[in-house]
């Protein structure tokens, strides 16, 4: 068995040890310690990364009470090395696991839940709840969750005996066997976990809320605490900054800002496309009696295409074809009502770099060719 020495002192940054094992395989050393610092992947939180001696330590992973650290370099079985974890990594983790506690705590004990899944990614912490709860409910238990936070809680951690562990109300997931290590934040949490944690709720800086959706079993809520979530607030004040100044508006009139900007949008968008059908009605009028017209217009709109090939067709006879586009991107639209068209529409694929098809007597597809490839083909 290793002897845990971030169960003792979850703040330990640096340690040393004696190398008991070092095994090659898969193009990495996988090596044992009498002690360790390094927290092995498990319950949701990634494992500690940093170094070993002269060795970078890439991963580590528990089987069977042996934690083993999977190094880019071979130890000295039997040298003492000097261990180093990544701080940065760690604390992040610690913020994000105790974060996500306090949160689930809140959440299972206000909604009578269980919290059936947990991820922390390198982004953001995902938890699956077996609940309905809204948007709304998720944010209130944000802020009681940080109201907490600020008050400066201590974490506690317990290693209650068998019969201790039967008198306590905690979280699980599952049945557990042997010692159960139960960590607490007072008044927000109890549960079985084995990974690190703040020693004060303080130290969690703050919880953000980023999404709740739907699930089959229930709820799926993404998060951010710590460092990680003023990051995020950070980025998205700059961006809001940025939006501001393009918008000459006051940072928090943004919003109404955007939305006048879309309705005015949608307002243009519409007086638009009410000219183009009126150009495309005149244009349509010039190919009246007209027979296989072959028409080649600008870029318009693709919905406007077959729009502008229905209309000339009503008007014209026999094969109406219509191209708009520029050289290299043209998009078409083929109308011969009541005739087989498919082969004349694979020939002008092949022939014209194009894709698209149909049937009944209409086609509709984009090609990659200039206009004298068009004029070339037809003619």
């Amino acid at each position: 068995m290793t002897n845990k020495i971030y169960y003792k002192n979850a703040y330990i940054r640096e340690f040393e040890s004696r190398v008991l094992a070092c095994e090659e395989g898969k193009g990495a050393w996988f090596v044992t310690l009498e002690s360790t610092a390094f927290y092995p992947e498990g319950g949701g939180q990634p494992a500690d990364h940093g170094i070993l001696g002269d060795a970078g330590v890439l991963d580590v992973h528990e089987r069977d009470g042996i934690i083993f650290h999977t190094c880019d370099k071979p130890l000295e079985v039997g040298s003492i090395v000097k261990g180093a974890i990544d701080w940065e990594r760690r604390f992040d983790h610690m913020q994000q696991h105790s974060g996500e506690h306090i949160v689930s705590g809140m959440l299972c004990s206000r909604f009578g839940c269980d919290n059936i899944g947990f991820h922390m990614g390198e982004q953001s912490v995902q938890i699956d709840y077996n609940a309905d709860i809204t948007w709304e409910e998720v944010l209130d238990v944000g802020k009681c969750a940080n109201q907490y936070i600020w008050e400066n809680h201590a974490f506690v951690e317990l290693w209650p005996s068998q019969e201790e562990l039967k008198t306590l109300n905690y979280r699980s997931k599952k049945a557990l066997e042997g010692a159960v290590r139960i960590t607490e934040f007072p008044g927000a949490d109890m549960c079985a976990c084995c990974g690190t944690h703040v020693a004060f709720s303080s130290e969690v800086g703050l919880v953000k809320m980023l999404s709740v959706q739907k699930i089959k079993e229930g709820v799926r809520i993404e998060m951010l605490s710590g460092k990680r979530a003023l990051d995020y607030l950070s980025l998205v004040w700059e961006q809001n900054q940025g939006i501001s100044q393009a918008l000459s508006a006051k940072p928090t009139d943004t919003l109404d800002a955007v939305v006048r900007l879309k309705e005015e949008s949608s307002s243009l968008k519409y007086r638009i496309g009410i000219m183009e059908i009126e150009k495309l009605e005149k244009l349509s009028r010039e190919y009246a009696g007209a027979k296989d017209p072959l028409v080649i217009v600008g870029e318009l709109a693709p919905d406007n295409v077959r729009r502008l090939c229905d209309m000339i067709s009503e008007k014209a006879e026999g094969c109406c074809r219509v191209f708009a586009g520029i050289d290299g991107n043209y998009r078409y639209s083929i109308i011969n009502k009541g005739e087989d068209i498919r082969e004349l529409v694979k020939s002008m694929n092949s022939a014209l770099n194009g894709r698209g098809g149909g049937r009944d007597g209409f086609a509709q597809g984009s090609a990659i060719c200039t206009r004298e490839e068009i004029l070339k083909y037809f003619s």
